[in-house]
C-alpha cells in the first residue's frame, strides 16, 4: 500500500485562501514548507521582550535598517514565516509592494518559549537553507540568546549562546549590542 502524499500549498494558494475566506482574516497562521501552521498565542513575557527588542533596534537604527516586527518573510514559493523581529535593508517603499526576502535581511530574531521546538527544528533550518546570514533565537526558557551564523543547506555552521552578563551583537552592526540581562529581565 502506498502512503498518501501530502499536498503542499504555495504562497499564492495561501493568499487565495485568505482572500476567499478559507482562512479567517484574523487567523494567526504562517506557511512553512508548504504547510499552514497555527501560531501560538503570545504570552506577556514574549510580547514584552519583542517590544523591548523593537525599541532597542529602532533607537540604534539611525537609518541603517528598518525594524520589521511580525511581518512575513518570503523565503520561497512554499514558505512565508512571520519572524518576531527582523532588521531589513532600508527601502523607500517600506516593503509595501513585496515582503522582504532573504537578501533583504540583516538579522532575523525568533522569541521563543512555547514555540522553541518548532523554531529550532522547523524554522531555523528553513532560514539557513534560504541564506539568512544571521538568526537569533531568544530562548525565554533558558534566558539566553542563541546566535546562528554561516548558513548552509543543512543548518548554520556557527552557533554561540549569549547569557546574562554578556551582549549579543548583530554581525552587520556590532555597535547595536543587546544586553542579555536587561532584555530578559522579568
Amino acid at each position: 500500500m502506498q502512503a498518501p502524499a501530502k499536498h503542499r500549498f504555495t504562497v499564492n494558494d495561501y493568499y487565495r485562501m485568505g482572500e476567499t475566506g478559507v482562512l479567517a482574516t484574523n487567523a494567526r497562521v504562517e506557511l512553512l514548507d508548504g504547510e499552514i501552521i497555527d501560531m501560538s498565542p503570545i504570552r506577556p513575557f514574549h510580547g514584552g521582550v519583542t517590544n523591548h527588542l523593537i525599541q532597542l533596534f529602532n533607537t540604534a537604527a539611525n537609518g541603517r535598517w528598518i525594524v520589521a516586527a511580525g511581518t512575513p518573510l518570503r523565503l520561497s514559493d512554499y514558505s512565508e514565516p512571520q519572524p518576531d523581529v527582523m532588521l531589513v535593508k532600508p527601502a523607500g517603499h517600506f516593503y509595501r509592494t513585496a515582503h522582504p526576502n532573504p537578501a533583504d535581511v540583516y538579522l532575523l530574531i525568533e522569541v521563543a518559549d512555547t514555540t522553541l521546538a518548532r523554531d529550532m527544528e522547523e524554522k531555523l533550518p528553513l532560514y539557513a537553507r534560504s541564506g539568512i546570514a544571521e538568526a537569533w533565537i531568544v530562548n525565554l526558557n533558558d534566558e539566553t540568546i542563541e546566535v546562528y551564523r554561516q548558513p548552509h543547506f543543512n543548518g548554520y555552521g556557527s552557533k554561540s549562546v549569549v547569557s546574562a552578563g554578556d551582549s549579543a551583537k548583530p554581525q552587520a552592526f556590532p555597535d547595536a549590542a543587546i544586553n542579555v540581562a536587561g532584555l530578559l529581565k522579568r
